[in-house]
């Protein structure tokens, strides 16, 4: 088990101080933040610790990073310390997901009393977890990449087997099928999971800032730089480094930047010094970087540097299989969030949401689950309170009839991606009187009525 540490945020000082000494004192590691803003780079399925954050805060407030941190991971628990006229807001955040909250003024012992809990939890957490993985079970890879379809089981295989090399990698795929999540999930299966994790939008860096941003600069270096600053490249030393969509990066800079993944070494702007660099660089595209690098807007030698590891990302169209077990996985994803009640998908909604083409891909089909989970679809309902039996009849019924229509009838791939016997997919199917050749011209008929 990694060593359990407490990332400790709060804009007050003189606080953020006394109460570090003392955890520590009581034989806690703590590292701690003056706001928000780097926190999030630390936190992954492996992070073997607790956050206590102060709940008003400029900027990011507590309650932002706790829902943060639980995109991240709804397991790490968050300790939220509140003034005395927060506990109602305190109240709402333990409905959301918080672990526990503590009222100043607070004595060491009581806060220490309340990590010591959370930190319990978490370890029997990240036990769970490696139980799984060592038994074959269902892991955090396929939690967070879940699909059934070959294509799917692939790219997990291969996430493994690149996430523990070390390599630098390249990770391509249309908008929204989830390239930072393969990102994440490389730099959390590696070594470097307990250091940062940092997230560059190439895209989105302002072209008069951008390599101030990325290699930092000393005080004086431009106008308007009083102070010396890290830059992204040098905060995340030890860890992984995101460059999303490398695509975008001024071809000027893809120089410096080949010159840096070849050395592994960087120098702030305004000095000589030189700073070495130990970290693993991840970058995404999801444009074609061959059709890019003919085009000369992208750097042959840079494109053949990171193309050492490649993965590539399928769309939804790839793997349509999986489209219904996703967007109920998706569902219940977002209920947890919302601090809602399990929710019952109708089969028809399932069904639909089967049949409809989806080009944001995963990000559009998780707006959908969240409308869904809102009330906010006109088409969705939730059932009517059901005893257990019945709602988990409905729920296979469902999941059946939504595989028929994605394969058009065909029974073999829907036994196959729902890991059942051809047998025991006819003894369901009679069950429900689900007829396959129904389903599949069903599915003909809102085709041809398409526009």
């Amino acid at each position: 088990m990694n060593e359990q540490k407490i990332l400790l945020v709060d804009d007050e000082e003189e606080l953020r101080r006394s109460t570090a000494q003392a955890l520590e004192l009581s034989g806690f590691s703590v590292e701690t933040f003056s706001n928000a803003d780097h926190v999030l780079e630390l936190i992954g399925y492996s992070f073997p610790g607790v956050v206590v954050t102060d709940i008003r805060m400029p900027g990011m407030d507590g309650m932002t990073l706790m829902q943060k941190i639980r995109e991240l991971d709804t397991e790490v628990p968050v300790i939220l310390v509140t003034g005395h006229g927060d506990v109602q807001l305190a109240v709402k955040a333990m409905r959301e997901g918080a672990y526990d909250f503590i009222e100043k003024p607070f004595t060491p012992q009581m806060l220490a009393g309340v990590i010591r809990r959370a930190m319990e939890r978490r370890s029997l957490v990240l036990e769970n977890r490696l139980l799984k993985a060592v038994a074959g079970k269902r892991d955090d890879i396929e939690a967070r990449l879940p699909g059934r379809t070959q294509i799917m089981v692939d790219l997990r295989y291969r996430i493994r087997a690149i996430g523990a090399s070390d390599a630098d990698t390249l990770i391509v795929g249309d908008t929204g099928v989830g390239k930072e999540v393969v990102a994440r999930a490389l730099h959390d299966i590696s070594a470097r999971a307990n250091r940062p994790f940092i997230a560059i939008n190439c895209a989105a860096l302002p072209a008069n800032l951008i390599e101030s941003e990325l290699f930092g600069h000393e005080a004086g270096a431009f106008p308007g730089a009083v102070r010396p600053r890290y830059g992204k490249f040098e905060h995340g030393r030890g860890g992984t480094i995101l460059l999303d969509e490398i695509g975008s990066m001024p071809v000027d800079l893809q120089a410096k930047f080949l010159r840096v993944l070849q050395e592994r070494m960087i120098s702030r702007l305004g000095s000589n010094e030189i700073v070495p660099l130990d970290v693993r660089f991840i970058a995404t595209s999801k444009v074609d970087l061959e059709a890019e690098v003919a085009a000369s807007r992208f750097r042959a030698d840079l494109f053949y540097r990171l193309n050492v590891a490649t993965i590539h990302v399928p769309s939804l169209s790839q793997r349509r299989a999986d489209i219904p077990l996703l967007f109920l996985q998706l569902v219940r994803e977002a209920a947890a969030r919302y601090g809602k009640d399990e929710m019952l998908v109708p089969p028809d909604v399932v069904s639909d949401i089967a049949q409809r083409d989806w080009p944001g891909n995963v990000r559009e089909l998780r707006n959908a689950a969240d409308r869904f989970v809102l009330g906010l679809d006109g088409g969705s309902r939730q059932a009517e309170a059901a005893g257990l039996a019945e709602r988990v009849a409905e729920f296979e019924r469902g999941v059946i009839a939504s595989a028929l229509v994605a394969h058009g009838g065909s029974l073999k791939p829907v036994y196959e991606s729902l890991g059942i016997s051809r047998k025991t997919l006819y003894e369901k199917m009679q069950k429900y009187g689900l007829d396959k050749k129904l389903l599949a011209n069903e599915m003909a008929g809102e085709m041809r009525r398409e526009p």
